[in-house]
């Protein structure tokens, strides 16, 4: 699993702190933990947190310090092309260890409620400040287009969709916020199963995905 599309600096920043929701984190930890990238730029942003904490404390830390880290941030490149191995030997009917918590660590255990024409999803326990879920979506299914009430972060963790930010694989993460609309289309082949946590309801466009939305709470 080698992702391409990966959580903003200012997520990162917000785990490394310890400032995001449960739901926020736990997508973000999903994504650690097969992403050597993003490991690396995690270590960067806790360099920033020392160096701000340092300051706090009154040690000196140099003009525009911070604003090179972050810059260093944007163009960190993995160390390999490929994935450390460990990353290599992973049961397939296993969910990321991050996400053991709230829904169990096999897929197969994982009971599914219907909530659309080829839509299913779970909703967490254990993440009371924010929401957390899988959703699974059968392939070659198009979803409502939709805004973001708040944020939004999504992990693929199979088969993968298509919008107009890109194609998103397992792995990948889509960090989202009330600025962006879009339309996940599912690739054909299998179905995609993504982890999402939320701060906000969704904001449909059409009516009919608005009329069901608070039955299915999305």
């Amino acid at each position: 699993m080698n992702p391409h599309h990966h959580p903003d600096i200012v997520t990162l920043m917000g785990y490394s702190s310890g400032g995001l929701s449960v739901a926020f984190a736990a997508v973000v930890s999903a994504h650690l933990s097969v992403c050597h990238l993003c490991r690396d730029r995690l270590r960067a942003t806790d360099t920033i947190g020392g160096g701000l904490l340092g300051q706090q404390e009154g040690l000196a830390l140099s003009e525009g310090a911070a604003e090179r880290l972050l810059a260093k941030l944007e163009h960190t490149e993995p160390d390999t092309p490929t994935p450390p191995p460990e990353l290599w030997r992973h049961d397939p009917d296993e969910l990321p260890e991050p996400l053991w918590p709230y829904f169990g660590s096999s897929y197969k255990a994982l009971r599914w409620k219907w909530i659309g024409p080829g839509i299913h999803h779970i909703r967490s326990h254990g993440a009371d400040d924010g929401h957390l879920m899988l959703l699974r979506v059968k392939p070659g299914r198009s979803l409502p287009m939709h805004t973001h009430g708040g944020s939004e972060l999504t992990m693929i963790l199979r088969g993968a969709y298509d919008d107009t930010l890109g194609h998103f694989a397992p792995g990948d993460v889509a960090d989202l916020d009330e600025d962006t609309e879009h339309q996940p289309v599912t690739a054909p082949g299998v179905p995609c199963i993504c982890v999402a946590a939320t701060d906000a309801p969704l904001r449909f466009s059409g009516w009919m995905a608005r009329a069901l939305q608070p039955f299915v709470r999305l």
